[in-house]
């Protein structure tokens, strides 16, 4: 199910960017309801049948997953890229599962967490980086062989991470900016970007990813399930959101179910 129900008349609707309509009812963000309830009303073609090997956990994952497959399509990713991932939430790892899906050579990724990073070594990272315990372009380099990143995607919305990641990519290389910072001016190298002759992109959730999501858990083995950390059923939907607002260092995704048997 994708959560944003668009217009669907509107131009950017029509010419296939139906994320960015400006008409958007997207649930859980205010004044939509979210879907905290057993039952739920979705239009149709906002649904997508899942296929008979695939868990209903997977299918609650593609949303998130599908941030991630918009971020390395946006980021135009090649065979043998190598992608760096500036954040390991749940959006950050399961945009390296993303870049693995889509064929780079090798995805890296960054944490301040050391859970978080361990988890990332589990789902089959190259390699992870503690940005406040390392340099990060001196790992870099060690983790590539001096061969470097060709794509970022930063996803943590750390303004620090945001200003350093036009130091960290490959001249003439390519950052997708995914998470949102707390403050909206951040200063950027203009003279380091231009003259890496960087491409820059943002992304703003996803559009035309859950058919080819859906596609490639089925014909790609995933690790997708092993973010989903904590579990709990529809009431016990307070312990939940409390442990996800006060447990981030050991809580990755949360899953609530509507049955009781979580």
């Amino acid at each position: 199910m994708e959560p944003g129900v668009t217009c669907g008349r509107c131009s950017y609707c029509k010419s296939g960017r139906y994320n960015l309509c400006p008409d958007v009812v997207f649930m859980a963000t205010p004044p939509v309801d979210g879907a905290w309830a057993e039952y739920v009303a979705v239009r149709s073609d906002f649904l997508f049948r899942l296929s008979d090997e695939m868990s209903f956990e997977e299918g609650a994952l593609l949303e998130p997953l599908s941030v991630g497959l918009h971020a390395v399509r946006r980021g135009r990713i090649q065979p043998e890229d190598r992608v760096l991932v500036l954040g390991l939430g749940p959006i950050g790892l399961l945009a390296m599962e993303a870049a693995k899906m889509s064929g780079a050579s090798q995805v890296y990724g960054s944490d301040v967490v050391e859970y978080r990073r361990n988890l990332a070594l589990q789902m089959g990272a190259s390699g992870v980086i503690n940005p406040v315990g390392e340099s990060v372009p001196q790992r870099l380099d060690e983790l590539t062989g001096g061969n470097g990143i060709d794509l970022i995607i930063e996803t943590s919305g750390n303004a620090g991470a945001i200003a350093d990641s036009i130091g960290y990519v490959n001249r003439g290389g390519r950052i997708v900016f995914v998470g949102l910072p707390t403050k909206d001016a951040i200063p950027v190298d203009i003279g380091a970007l231009v003259d890496a002759e960087l491409d820059i992109y943002g992304v703003f959730r996803y559009a035309n990813t859950s058919p080819a999501a859906i596609q490639m858990l089925q014909n790609k083995g995933s690790r997708i399930r092993d973010i989903i950390t904590h579990q709990f059923s529809l009431d016990q939907i307070e312990e939940a959101i409390e442990l996800a607002r006060t447990q981030r260092d050991t809580s990755v995704k949360v899953m609530i179910y509507p049955h009781q048997n979580a």
